[in-house]
């Protein structure tokens, strides 16, 4: 046997364990160990084989060590052929989370018996993939078209009472030991004569009204998934699942399976897989630096933001203190984080109980001397300089020395926040974004003097929260919003010189953006930019032609959605936006200020000047030493900003576009439009002559 999988009777029955850790992934050693024992238990006194995991889990999936290198046998179709296939009754005995072709191992087996804690499920289409291993074959064969359909193009787990329903289940059971159930349950199976259950040979066709759905489901998932090629491909093998049969249909499987792996949109999403696995280590951080046990933290600011970050904590047992300057505000808060709550009630995600949890976790104030033995506060009042620094130089006297103190700012320097206090080691920028009980991104800002430890721990309580952490340096607008700075730029100079706000969003939206840039000013509010600009210098604004509009619209009391107009017009009732003639009124006015013609601007010159821009600075955030890695700022704006995943973030869809050629055309945007505004980051000239990767820098 592999050293990782070991084979004992326990009676008439063979019991197969695998001991991979942490996770039981399908290495080669796994596969090979398998593969053994199933040969062993051909010919020995065995009359049904289980194959069950220790640890915390069933296989939950592939070795992604093994991700880009030469395949080695068996291959896991074969050892699933091996085990479709075998003389004897199988069962899967499944617990934890049995995913992508662990759980298509569980379906190669006659039988599952699975823990009511049990979670199964294939999410090969986030990395861009199909099920492989014959998941597409089997799935609909078991669960039916609709449910091979929802399976597998989300991509999320559904718990073993779920599974059963689908049929992709066939018992579950409660208890701690699992092993011993399912012996029992091997045994019942072989005394009843049972027949050895093949998801190969059962059969489905599709009725008219399947395939008016599978259609509807091709339309959805398009508009859903904004152009990913994968969902679509997954239909296919649904639809061949139901037309071919089963070898003819693995064949299928397949191909496609090969298409997506060749794919740019897949190498893009396995980018981001481990782009965002390497976004939470931090370079040259000791391995024993301590990490601050977070058993109590104070938000102060009961807004949206602070009541977001709150509800955060809240979700996973940390206690908050919630603070405000009066009552009535943070009941307002309270108020807020309640009704939030009871929406998520009626689409299921939480029970009444469950929230009631979560209140209980969540203790209001308006006194900041409720904070004194916090072990975590996060400012998130209003972006201003000087109000920040009168709340740390007011914590610092309130706190608890080795409370850590934490600025939720966009762009407002840390180390200025810092110099508030007697203890600038302790104090961070961690910067959510809005809103922050749903969006996954959090910047950890390291100041000038933050300390290792609090650094760490940031980091740490980020992913306890459900947040995918990535650490900055102290630059204005930090990694994100700097670079926004130019993307939106562009945005304006496109929309002045020729552009409308439908043609920029509808360019940056087929392209795969889940907002354009008008339409997300207009969410987040044209006030906000309005306000931030009152602070910088005329020169810090930049050129006129790329704020002037945004000011003017502002003035004329469109904030955005939240005043029914901003770049567009929006229906009370649906926010549904329109075209409002007006805004090219207003541009073209300040078009005639300002000496600009108006000309035809293509959807290509829109899309490349946009992300160009973007990924131009960030090379120079990479030569700033802002971010430690160009993938991080992958992760960034895949999570923080909607760029497309099947996109890769900035800094890969510039690699993917290709250095040389990106160069090339910034040099022309250079030539043509501005040289002060196309400045080619060093780092791109170098990598365009020399070649190599951004990943190198």
């Amino acid at each position: 046997m592999s050293p990782v999988v070991s084979y004992a009777l326990h009676g008439n029955i063979g019991v197969i364990s695998v001991d991979n850790a942490p996770v039981n992934a399908l290495s080669h050693a796994v596969r090979s160990g398998i593969a053994e024992a199933l040969t062993a238990a051909y010919s020995d006194a065995s009359q049904a084989v289980i194959i069950s995991c220790a640890g915390r889990t069933f296989i939950a999936g592939a070795d992604i060590t093994e991700f880009g290198k030469p395949p080695q046998e068996p291959s896991l179709p074969d050892l699933l052929e091996q085990l479709d296939n075998h003389p004897k009754i199988t069962v899967a005995a499944l617990h934890g989370t049995a995913l992508g072709g662990g759980f298509e191992t569980a379906l190669s087996c006659n039988y599952r018996i699975a823990l009511a804690s049990a979670k199964v499920g294939l999410p090969e289409v986030k990395l861009g993939l199909l099920p492989g291993a014959g998941g597409t074959q089997r799935v609909p064969r078991l669960a039916g078209v609709e449910g091979a359909i929802s399976l597998m193009t989300t991509g999320n787990p559904i718990n073993a009472k779920k599974a059963a329903e689908l049929s992709l289940v066939d018992r579950v059971v409660n208890g701690d030991d699992l092993v011993a159930q399912a012996v029992a349950y091997a045994e019942e199976l072989v005394a009843a004569n049972a027949p050895q259950k093949q998801a190969r040979t059962a059969q489905i066709t599709l009725t008219d009204s399947d395939r008016a759905m599978l259609n509807q489901q091709r339309t959805q998932l398009l508009k859903k998934t904004r152009g990913e090629t994968a969902p679509q491909r997954i239909i296919d093998c649904i639809e061949a699942a139901a037309e071919l049969g089963f070898e003819e249909g693995l064949r299928r499987e397949r191909e496609l399976f090969m298409e997506c792996m060749a794919d740019p949109q897949s190498a893009a999403m396995r980018h981001m897989f481990f782009a965002e696995r390497a976004a939470a280590k931090i370079n040259s951080l000791p391995k024993d630096t301590p990490i601050v046990d977070i058993q109590r933290v104070g938000i102060i600011g009961a807004g949206t933001m602070g009541g977001g970050i709150a509800m955060c904590f809240a979700q996973v047992g940390i206690h908050v203190t919630l603070v405000d300057m009066s009552e009535d505000a943070v009941k307002a808060g309270l108020d807020k984080i309640a009704k939030n709550y009871a929406i998520s009630v009626s689409r299921g995600r939480f029970s009444e109980a469950q929230v009631a949890s979560i209140m209980a976790n969540i203790t209001p104030s308006s006194s900041y001397q409720d904070l004194a033995e916090v072990d975590l506060v996060i400012e998130a009042v209003f972006e201003n300089l000087a109000v920040k620094q009168e709340v740390f130089k007011t914590l610092d006297g309130i706190c608890k020395p080795c409370a850590i103190l934490a600025s939720n700012t966009s762009y407002q320097n840390i180390d200025e926040i810092a110099a508030a206090t007697s203890r600038p080691s302790s104090v961070l920028g961690m910067h959510f974004f809005s809103p922050a009980n749903v969006m996954k991104l959090l910047e950890v800002v390291r100041g000038a003097e933050s300390s290792d430890s609090i650094i760490a721990t940031a980091m740490t309580v980020s992913k306890k929260i459900g947040k995918v952490p990535v650490l900055s340096g102290m630059c204005y607008g930090f990694i994100g919003n700097r670079m926004l700075r130019p993307y939106s730029r562009e945005a304006a100079l496109c929309l002045m010189e020729g552009a409308t706000p439908a043609q920029i969003d509808g360019a940056m939206e087929r392209w795969g953006m889940a907002m354009g840039p008008m339409a997300v000013g207009d969410l987040a509010g044209l006030d906000i930019g309005y306000k931030a600009r009152e602070q910088l210098t005329e020169e810090q604004k930049g050129e006129p032609a790329s704020y002037l509009v945004a000011d003017r619209l502002v003035e004329a009391g469109r904030l955005g959605q939240k005043s029914g107009a901003g770049y567009y017009q929006y229906d009370p009732e649906t926010r549904r936006r329109m075209d409002d003639p007006a805004v090219m009124e207003i541009v073209a006015a300040t078009c005639a200020e300002l000496g600009i013609n108006r000309r035809t601007i293509s959807d290509e010159e829109i899309v490349d000047r946009l992300t160009l821009a973007l990924a131009n600075e960030g090379a120079k955030i990479l030569e700033d030493g802002i971010a430690q890695r160009a993938s991080d700022i992958d992760v960034v704006y895949c999570y923080g900003y909607g760029f497309p995943r099947f996109k890769g973030g900035p800094m890969h869809n510039l690699e993917a576009v290709g250095i040389p050629r990106a160069v090339a055309r910034m040099e022309e945007f250079a030539s043509k439009l501005s040289a002060q505004n196309w400045q080619t980051a060093k780092t791109l000239q170098e990598l365009s002559t020399n070649g190599g990767k951004l990943a190198d820098v």
